[in-house]
């Protein structure tokens, strides 16, 4: 399997552990995003690292029976030291309706760089 699938698959079981169960290392977890990682989010609102380290570190176990499944996951492009891919996310809580979302990432040197989500409607 391509790393960066690979990548995009392991991160979003390890986010769904942390914020669906508290489960795992949240520090192994932010270790994944580069410093100057930023991400547009559904919203709008625009994240920078430090506002994704403040948002994991106090959501351990906030969201209980949080289920992410990721699909249709597509290498756009990818070069020596990085790559460009997109996916689709649902997000199920129990008892609510589940989201879907499209999102594009950059990898660079390993890491996540930037991450845009666009919700589906």
């Amino acid at each position: 399997m391509n790393p960066y699938i690979r990548e995009v698959i392991d991160v979003h079981v390890a986010i769904e552990n942390w914020l669906g169960k508290g489960e795992g290392d949240v520090e192994a977890l932010l270790a994944r995003f580069a410093p100057s990682f930023s991400m547009v989010t559904t919203g709008g609102a625009k994240l920078d690292f430090a506002m994704l380290s403040a948002f994991f570190r106090g959501q351990g176990a906030a969201k209980p029976g949080l289920k992410i499944v990721v699909e249709e996951i597509t290498i756009v492009e990818d070069w020596l030291t990085g790559a460009v891919v997109s996916y689709s996310e649902r997000q199920s809580l129990p008892g609510q309706e589940a989201t879907l979302r499209y999102s594009t990432v950059v990898f660079a040197d390993g890491k996540w760089k930037l991450l845009h989500e666009t919700m589906a409607v």
